[in-house]
């Protein structure tokens, strides 16, 4: 795992507690922060996975060789 990954997902979970606690208040700012904040941990652990799929990938090919 590499730092994109984690701190993506770590984003998905701090945005996913705002959301639900903005419903439980009532407070519609604070939802649609924690569904923003959500998009952009998944957008960044996104990139944190292709980073490592690359990694993986150009491994494999130098152990072909």
């Amino acid at each position: 795992m590499n730092k994109h990954q984690v701190e993506g997902r770590v984003e998905e979970a701090k945005g996913k507690v705002k959301e639900v606690a903005g419903r439980v208040v009532g407070n519609e700012s604070l939802e649609a922060e924690g569904m923003t904040d959500q998009v952009k941990g998944k957008a960044q652990s996104g990139y944190g996975d292709a980073k490592e799929d690359a990694k993986d990938a150009v491994k494999k090919a130098v152990d072909k060789l």
